[in-house]
């Protein structure tokens, strides 16, 4: 009887301090008691995070905008039949394959303007002009994914660095208390590891985010070198006549 009394009288005692405890992980929590080391390395991720989707969201929409573009005045450049009146009432817009017409019309008028043309020589400098357009407009498009790249190979260092820091501190806690029980270890430990799981949650977009946007790029990069050689077939057919 008295051990069914005592047995009672722990599960109550078990129930009350279960019940006084968190069920789930509350990460604004593990954020404000964390050490301010780590506090600084959660927010340097977090802002590391939010510039990531930016990033991610710019990008999109400003890749989509200049394909779009380049649809449009590509599929009216090749029907028109006076290029340089084409070139005259669309050349200024903001649109990648019309700034390598520009360069290409440029570098034709100052090769056909004299007596003689070397026909060789401006096939050559036709293609070093609007080469260097391609390799100019797909660097720009590129500018910003060096931050996901950065981004993609250090957070999970800088999220690992703060949970070292949070474990160095757990352990410095046990020997300031005399207590090496969990419940004095536990909370430090898990806000040391919300460090690395903030890397993480910066990195892994960050990463996947790159690796499709330099595909894009590339892709972008190869259809603009493909009008190009194109456009520079057409301007050699008018050095032979």
């Amino acid at each position: 009887m008295m051990l069914s009394v005592l047995a009672v009288a722990a599960a109550e005692v078990t129930a009350g301090v279960t019940a006084g405890m968190p069920t789930r992980l509350n990460p604004v929590a593990l954020f404000l008691h964390a050490d301010i080391v780590v506090q600084v390395v959660m927010g340097a991720l977090v802002l590391a995070s939010i510039w990531v989707w930016m990033i991610v969201v710019s990008f999109s929409l400003r890749m989509a905008g200049a394909e779009r573009k380049c649809d449009k005045y590509e599929a009216a450049f090749w029907e028109a039949r006076d290029v340089d009146a084409f070139h005259k009432e669309n050349g200024a817009k903001d649109v990648p394959s019309a700034r390598v017409v520009t360069a290409a019309l440029a570098e034709w008028r100052r090769s056909t303007s004299g007596k003689s043309i070397d026909r060789e020589g401006t096939r050559q400098r036709l293609n070093s002009a609007m080469e260097s357009v391609v390799t100019a407009e797909a660097d720009r498009m590129a500018g910003r994914l060096n931050f996901l790249a950065t981004v993609g190979s250090v957070a999970p260092f800088v999220g690992l660095f703060g949970t070292v820091w949070g474990i160095m501190d757990s352990f410095f806690n046990i020997g300031a208390q005399q207590n090496s029980s969990l419940a004095v270890v536990a909370p430090g430990i898990s806000e040391a590891l919300f460090a690395t799981a903030i890397g993480l949650f910066a990195a892994i977009p960050a990463v996947i985010a790159y690796n499709r946007f330099s595909h894009r790029v590339n892709r972008f990069e190869t259809r603009l070198f493909r009008f190009a050689d194109r456009f520079h077939a057409t301007l050699s057919r008018e050095l032979e006549q």
